[in-house]
This record gives structure tokens, C-alpha cells and sequence, in this order.
């Protein structure tokens, strides 16, 4: 007895449930660390994920821009590109921000 081959739209389906259980669980995930994490730490661990950012930009224009992605992929990309540009330079802002609380201020100048 041979056994039926799966069908395309059975492997799509299957995949499309485990790709949005991983992102579900990633947001979850996500929001647990972020809201543990103490108000004086928040500022600095911002510009670490600077970096990470950075990699999420690069890994979405290399998605979005394939010769072969169709239109949802391409929207998808340029969302997370948007978005992880937004979050790199809000990171950068709060980060200029933080340090300009510790530079010496300069006392004014008697004229």
C-alpha cells in the first residue's frame, strides 16, 4: 500500500502554523525580558540592540530584494526595514540623549 504524497497546500499550511507559533512565542518572550529588565539598564541595553538592528535591516533588504520574492514578501521586507530603521535611530537618539547627562556642563561665560 503506497501512502499519498502530501499535498502542497497541506506543507504550506503546516509551515505557515509553525512560523506564527514561533512568532507569537517570540513576543511573548520577548515582552517578559523587556519588562524584567530594571529602569537604569533599560537606556544602555538600547544601544546594544542597536547592533542587532542593524543585522535585522541587512537581513531584510537581502529578503525584500530577491528576484524571485513574490509582492507579501516584498512588503514584508520593506515593513521590517522601516521598522528596524525607526528602532536604530530612536536607539541612537535615546542613547545621545543618555550621554549628554554626563557630559560636564560649561559654566556660562560672564560678559
Amino acid at each position: 500500500m503506497r501512502h499519498p504524497r502530501p499535498r502542497r497546500s497541506d506543507i504550506v499550511n503546516t509551515s505557515l502554523v509553525l512560523e506564527l507559533t514561533i512568532l507569537v512565542l517570540a513576543i511573548f518572550l520577548g515582552f517578559e525580558v523587556i519588562s524584567k529588565v530594571p529602569t537604569m539598564l533599560h537606556t544602555p541595553l538600547m544601544s546594544g540592540t542597536n547592533a542587532i538592528h542593524g543585522i535585522v535591516i541587512v537581513g531584510a533588504i537581502l529578503v525584500a530584494g530577491r528576484k524571485d520574492a513574490d509582492t507579501l514578501t516584498q512588503v514584508v521586507g520593506f515593513a521590517a526595514v522601516a521598522l528596524a530603521t525607526a528602532n536604530v535611530v530612536g536607539g541612537f537618539v535615546v542613547t545621545d540623549r543618555m550621554l549628554e547627562m554626563f557630559k560636564k556642563r560649561q559654566p556660562p561665560r560672564p560678559e
